[in-house]
């Protein structure tokens, strides 16, 4: 795939309990405003939240599924959370071409996760490794 600069792409999901007793499972991080609702009831939230880093694999997959695609590889993520996500929260994570490094294989990435009402939940830059541009660099 040919890329240029403003080339957008995105990858939804509705995030569930599941989903976050999952990635809390896997990862550990059983922080109990993740995995327990009497105590997340007293947070600032009023109620359990996804963990930040599950919104954030969602921009690895727009990066690695849509744009630039599949082989892609981070080299940086920088990333602000906004608001929390909640459970059945219909997250997008939009990912947008800002500037190509050809000689470098290198592609910069505006991101941007949204929920369902259209509200920024988390936003960024990623800085990423081209698949094609791996495979220049293996054949010179």
């Amino acid at each position: 795939m040919e890329l240029a600069v403003g080339q957008k792409a995105s990858y939804s999901r509705t995030i569930t309990e599941y989903d976050v007793l999952r990635f809390a499972d896997i990862t550990g991080d059983l922080n109990p405003l993740h995995v327990d609702e009497s105590y997340a009831r007293h947070s600032r939230f009023g109620t359990r939240i996804a963990h930040g880093a599950l919104t954030f694999g969602l921009i690895s997959a727009a990066i690695g599924t849509r744009l630039p695609g599949a082989g892609t590889i981070y080299r940086t993520l920088s990333l602000e959370f906004i608001k929390p996500v909640y459970f059945d929260d219909t997250i997008t994570a939009t990912v947008e071409i800002a500037a190509i490094f050809e000689d470098k294989g290198v592609v910069t990435l505006k991101t941007q996760c949204t929920n369902q009402r259209g509200e920024i939940v988390a936003r960024g830059e990623a800085v990423v490794l081209h698949a094609d541009a791996r495979r220049k660099e293996n054949t010179s």
